[in-house]
């Protein structure tokens, strides 16, 4: 239990309590893989949805050097442009 400097009145105190218990509600939502986290807005119950985590694309060598050959082709063209410009 929480020690604190001043006395608190006991709607402070149940206001904390719900806050917590909200708090712990969202964790087990969390934890038990729902998808839905209900949070409080201003005293209001709103309910929004957890985005799964999307799966990383994996590029092949191939694809990464053609990506990469085609982005300095880019910066060359745009070397030249500069100097010719100059």
């Amino acid at each position: 239990m929480m020690i604190y400097p001043h006395a608190m009145s006991i709607e402070s105190i149940l206001a904390e309590i719900d806050a917590e218990i909200a708090r712990l509600k969202q964790v087990r939502s969390l934890l038990a893989g729902s998808g839905k986290v209900a949070s409080t807005i201003s005293g209001r119950s709103a309910t929004k949805t957890v985005s799964k985590s999307k799966k990383k694309r994996v590029l092949s060598a191939e694809a990464r050097k053609r990506i990469a050959d085609a982005q300095r082709k880019r910066w060359a063209a745009q070397r030249a442009k500069a100097k010719k410009e100059s």
